[in-house]
């Protein structure tokens, strides 16, 4: 069975086998990240076709004699402030992962963090008050120079985070609303025991007392 450090101490937490135990599935991670990363994309480009440019309603010379090219309206494509011809246009980036699949990449993230030993339990305890300077010297001696953060919480622990946001290269989030994205990209993963017992329950299918699978349930915002 596999555990995690608990930082500031030498206790250990035991990990759930189902839930960092599984086998890597890339390709089922891979679809997961792009469908949460697509379904972040605004999508709202757009630009006017020659029909939607206001005006260009007359022929701006005679069709004939001027010694210059044939035109019937200063909105062609061609005229600066002209329509634009195959340009972008509102839409959605959005595709459909199905609940299950979603459910195996996230074990095999969490698996992935598990192995490399890049995962460890926060006691929340220890802040009594927010305290930036405290959170910098607890991520320093375990996470040294790792490029990327993250740290889980439970929602009722949203105070633990202004110890932790004014960090550099340190994110926080809510265990309810982390993405299969947000954990592959992030090189250190610390979670409190209650933020834990939230994912481990998500990766399993399970409810955790809370909307758990308020990221699990569709595409993220």
């Amino acid at each position: 069975m596999a555990s995690a450090q608990v930082l500031g101490g030498s206790k250990t937490v035991d990990l759930d086998d189902t839930a960092f135990g599984a086998r890597f599935n890339g390709p089922l991670v891979h679809e997961s990240v792009r469908a949460e990363l697509n379904a972040r994309r605004r999508g709202t480009a757009a630009t006017k076709t020659r029909g939607k440019v206001r005006g260009g309603g007359a022929k701006p010379w005679r069709q004939k004699g001027t010694g210059r090219a044939r035109q019937g309206s200063i909105r062609a494509p061609h005229f600066a402030g002209g329509g634009v011809v195959f340009g972008p246009t509102p839409r959605h980036y959005t595709f459909k992962v199905n609940r299950k699949e979603r459910r195996a990449a996230l074990r095999s993230v969490l698996t992935v963090h598990a192995e490399r030993e890049t995962l460890a339990v926060l006691d929340p305890s220890v802040f009594d008050e927010p305290s930036t300077r405290q959170a910098a010297g607890l991520l320093a001696d375990w996470a040294g120079g790792a490029r990327s953060v993250l740290v889980v919480l439970a929602e009722e622990q949203a105070r633990i985070a202004l110890s932790f946001r004014n960090l550099p290269r340190v994110s926080v989030l809510p265990a309810t609303g982390v993405g299969i994205a947000d954990l592959v990209g992030a090189a250190r993963l610390l979670v409190t025991e209650e933020a834990l017992y939230q994912l481990t329950a998500r990766a399993k299918g399970e409810s955790a007392g809370a909307d758990t699978d308020a990221t699990d349930s569709g595409e993220a915002a």
